[in-house]
């Protein structure tokens, strides 16, 4: 029996969507930073997807999707009354979340949503939650009304100035940094080169920076080696080490390599697959 899918929302018509699943034994122990292994179907890959949220008393757990190969478009050809086949977690050790202070957390694509849940976790303690987030325009920004409940400050960026200050969300993160000498740690979830960024603007400031590494997994649990990066130099394991490291210690470089390993395979099984839904 697989995991029902209790609500699906479209948040960016065919990229990304929400689902809430049915899931009380994961939701009892998800804690922010936690993520899932999902399959889809029992030939398929499997795939992690960071928890956006988590409800223990209602038993269920929220994901959030951008669409980019076969797998993602299987999950999103799923619908609401539906089941996914497995879901495996939480997985992955939970976000170090102190009372310290002011904390920033900056999102950017889907990465907003897991996000999410570590801002919620920071608010919950007691921090000073500002929360930053960015898009390439407005109407691909994501859980804005979520952070808005419980952040102390929200600070949003749009590429082309559609929405909130125009430019990078490292422009923002900079200016905030100039100002305020009391921020005692960033939180950087999203694309890699957003990460990396982030990374060197808190170098300029010398703060602390957490990041959130996606590299390629393939079983979630430590055994097969694929999600290995490298952290001061020594190689760890995302899945079993993380998915949180210090920012200032990760190799992006070698990590951008890696996630690129497979790009011409990933495209022809996306295309194959677009091609039989076509011909369905």
């Amino acid at each position: 029996m697989g995991t029902p899918i209790l609500e699906k929302i479209s948040l960016i018509p065919g990229k990304t969507s929400k689902m809430v699943l049915d899931a009380p034994e994961i939701a009892a122990k998800a804690k922010p930073g936690h993520f899932v292994m999902l399959r889809m179907d029992a030939a398929g890959e499997r795939i992690p997807l960071t928890i956006a949220d988590a409800d223990p008393e209602k038993g269920q757990i929220t994901i959030v999707y951008l669409v980019l190969g076969k797998s993602t478009a299987l999950l999103e050809a799923l619908n609401q009354g539906d089941e996914i086949l497995d879901v495996c977690g939480p997985l992955g050790r939970p976000t170090k979340i102190e009372k310290t202070g002011t904390v920033i957390c900056v999102g950017g694509g889907t990465g907003i949503a897991a996000m999410h849940h570590i801002a919620k976790g920071h608010s919950r303690i007691g921090n000073h939650v500002v929360g930053l987030i960015g898009a390439r325009s407005k109407d691909l920004l994501l859980f804005e009304d979520e952070l808005r409940s419980f952040a102390n400050e929200l600070l949003i960026s749009t590429d082309d100035g559609s929405y909130g200050e125009k430019g990078l969300v490292t422009k923002l993160l900079k200016d905030r940094l100039e100002k305020d000498k009391n921020v005692t740690e960033v939180v950087a979830v999203g694309p890699v080169p957003m990460m990396e960024a982030v990374t060197a603007v808190c170098k300029e400031f010398n703060t602390p920076v957490t990041v959130s590494l996606n590299p390629i997994m393939v079983d979630g649990i430590g055994m097969c080696g694929a999600c290995r990066v490298s952290v001061d130099g020594k190689t760890k394991f995302a899945c079993v080490d993380g998915p949180e490291f210090d920012g200032h210690k990760v190799d992006f470089a070698e990590l951008r390599r890696r996630l690129g390993a497979f790009k011409k395979q990933e495209k022809t099984s996306y295309d194959k697959y677009l091609e039989g839904v076509s011909h369905g």
